[in-house]
């Protein structure tokens, strides 16, 4: 990666983000109660210990949450969105 490449990447914002992949992409990641809460704070009575799976744009911004994997991934199909994982 050349000195351009690298300028490129550390000043995109989040509407160049949200240009990734024409507007068709969206990333799946792994979540655990707490951070699922304070994306969502009607989400404060879930059972510890719990493993979610949120769906968010290229921006970052959350889409859906669920409780398995490939609930987010089918969401992200029904809306025409490529899901890739965020590990």
């Amino acid at each position: 990666m050349n000195k351009e490449q690298q300028d490129r990447i550390t000043t995109m914002n989040a509407a160049d983000f949200a240009m990734l992949g024409g507007g068709t992409l969206a990333y799946v990641r792994q979540l655990d109660r707490a951070e699922a809460e304070g994306m969502m704070p009607h989400l404060q009575h879930l059972p510890k210990g719990i493993s979610l799976f949120s769906l968010h744009a290229a921006d970052g911004s959350c889409m859906a949450i669920a409780d398995s994997r490939d609930a987010v991934i089918a969401n992200a199909l029904e809306f025409d969105l490529s899901p890739v994982s965020v590990h």
